[in-house]
């Protein structure tokens, strides 16, 4: 059941898994939500820290999933590292750890394992091995400079939690000697290229996501209000010690139109 309803948002963002899906699986309420907010036309954008696929590839899968969206309501963590790297690190060669081959959304960067400037670290699951790890490391301390698509430490699968970058970033971090650049979530410059493609104010919009860190903290540090889901990651002890808390906690997805008052 949602609490009382959250006054004056004008635009949305939403976390996909755990809030969308889980294992591509649509969680129940997701497509009613979706619907609802195009339905009483307030803008939304679906914002993932997600790097196992392409934007091409993750658009195919929520199509198949049964979403009606389109590539312009989808923003992820790979475009966004792109674009960082476009505007702060222009030439750079880059050595890039994820699961899949993201080279379609790194468009005009050249990809290189041998004498990169920048090393980026996505989701890589089997990706992180150790050859990987120790050829990001001797980068890094040959003067490559790091980048996070996200410090995630886990994410939900229908086979529970699952271990994600956020450990590997860290090693390399102690290892090297070095800091991630965060690009993803809960970056502030990804919330604030978000607030400006949805264009409406920044104190208008609500961020719904299943962590406390990522999503809602993240949010609201950059003045955006972070509701948070009782699905995916969420674990009730998140709430212990984090002030001032969630601007609203609602059970799931399905209470969002309810929780804006649609």
């Amino acid at each position: 059941m949602a609490q009382a309803a959250l006054e004056g948002v004008s635009g949305v963002l939403l976390d996909l898994d755990g809030v969308l899906v889980t294992s591509w699986h649509p969680l129940d309420g997701a497509h009613d939500a979706i619907a609802s907010l195009r339905r009483h036309q307030l803008p939304f954008k679906i914002v993932t820290n997600t790097t196992s696929m392409t934007r091409r590839d993750l658009l195919l899968r929520l199509e198949e999933a049964g979403f009606d969206v389109g590539s312009e309501d989808l923003m992820t963590a790979a475009t966004a590292t792109a674009a960082y790297i476009r505007a702060h690190h222009a030439g750079a060669r880059c050595f890039l750890i994820t699961k899949r081959d993201l080279s379609e959304d790194f468009d005009g960067i050249e990809i290189d394992r041998d004498g990169p400037d920048v090393v980026v670290i996505g989701g890589a699951e089997e990706g992180f091995n150790y050859e990987n790890l120790n050829r990001a490391f001797q980068m890094l301390m040959n003067g490559a400079s790091l980048l996070a698509m996200h410090r995630g430490f886990y994410w939900t699968t229908d086979q529970g939690l699952m271990l994600d970058a956020g450990a590997f970033v860290r090693g390399l971090e102690e290892a090297a000697g070095v800091e991630a650049t965060l690009v993803g979530k809960p970056a502030r410059s990804f919330f604030d290229a978000a607030v400006d493609v949805l264009g409406v104010a920044r104190d208008e919009v609500a961020m719904i996501g299943d962590s406390i860190h990522s999503d809602v903290t993240g949010a609201q540090e950059a003045g955006i209000r972070g509701v948070l889901v009782r699905t995916g990651s969420f674990r009730p002890e998140q709430l212990e010690d984090v002030r001032p808390g969630p601007d609203a906690v609602i059970d799931s997805v399905a209470d969002l139109p309810q929780l804006l008052g649609l």
